[in-house]
């Protein structure tokens, strides 16, 4: 049993962090930055006019899928995006490996824990629109359920308050550049500066979108109406109602196209 055990360890860990898994994680870090500059893209056509597009992954998604080969494209994308999903999982177990203190390896773990799981969301949610399916509503019907719970309530609060936190802890990763520490960034001066300074303003950007739905989830708790915890389309759409709205989506928009030039660069240079 314990040779068993020990092979099948071996075998996932060989499996997980083999060439076709990594150069697959990198395929889906740059996807995960070309649907990035699309919901930028929508969320500009909201400030300055209206889109009827959703202004986050779905819509990104069914963008793609109306182009010219993009049926293929998606397909690309799930391919990746489930790579990366087994990649940022064999990080939980066997993963930074170069990280000398044992808290911030830990942490690190757990962070690569999450981000599995919003990969493997982001597989089903790609599939789902190259096989012609639809993705809306999903978080609705989700906190609808949980609200309607004993303690549900609660529940969602503390959710909110999460993903609140994780929009706050996103801005600090962007402003301190915490993120240089998990790739080998270029020799290229001109090269390093841009990665960094995309980084920079893209995490700040996108822990501001974070912010805004945790916020959403907490008032959506308060006043039992799941519909008003509908994620980054809803967040980003509220802002826009805000006086000075449309400057201030445009803002975040500008950034949200950072981050997705970022993640060009955090494709080449992460250490997979």
């Amino acid at each position: 049993m314990n040779h068993a055990g020990r092979t099948a360890h071996r075998s996932a860990k060989s499996a997980a962090r083999s060439r076709p898994v990594k150069a697959g994680a990198r395929i889906g870090i740059a996807a995960y930055g070309l649907t990035h500059l699309l919901v930028a893209w929508i969320a500009l056509q909201i400030a300055f006019g209206g889109s009827g597009e959703q202004a986050d992954q779905n819509g990104a998604f069914q963008t793609i899928g109306q182009q010219p080969l993009g049926r293929a494209l998606l397909w690309v994308l799930v391919a990746g995006f489930a790579a990366v999903a087994l990649w940022r999982l064999e990080q939980v177990f066997w993963g930074f490996s170069y990280e000398s203190d044992r808290v911030t390896k830990l942490r690190k773990r757990v962070v690569s824990g999450g981000k599995a799981v919003v990969f493997a969301v982001l597989t089903v949610l790609a599939a789902g629109t190259a096989v012609g399916s639809g993705g809306g509503g999903g978080q609705q019907g989700a906190t609808a359920g949980v609200l309607g719970m004993p303690g549900g309530q609660l529940l969602v609060g503390v959710v909110g308050v999460g993903i609140l936190v994780a929009g706050v802890v996103t801005v600090v990763t962007g402003v301190q550049q915490r993120f240089r520490r998990d790739m080998s960034l270029p020799s290229d001066r001109h090269a390093r500066a841009v990665a960094l300074r995309t980084g920079q303003v893209g995490f700040a950007a996108k822990g501001v979108a974070l912010g805004l739905i945790g916020v959403l989830v907490v008032v959506a708790a308060v006043r039992l109406r799941p519909e008003e915890a509908s994620g980054m389309d809803t967040a980003l759409r509220t802002l826009a109602g805000q006086p000075f709205g449309p400057y201030l989506l445009a803002a975040v928009a500008l950034g949200l196209l950072a981050y997705g030039l970022f993640c060009f660069f955090d494709a080449r240079y992460h250490r997979v």
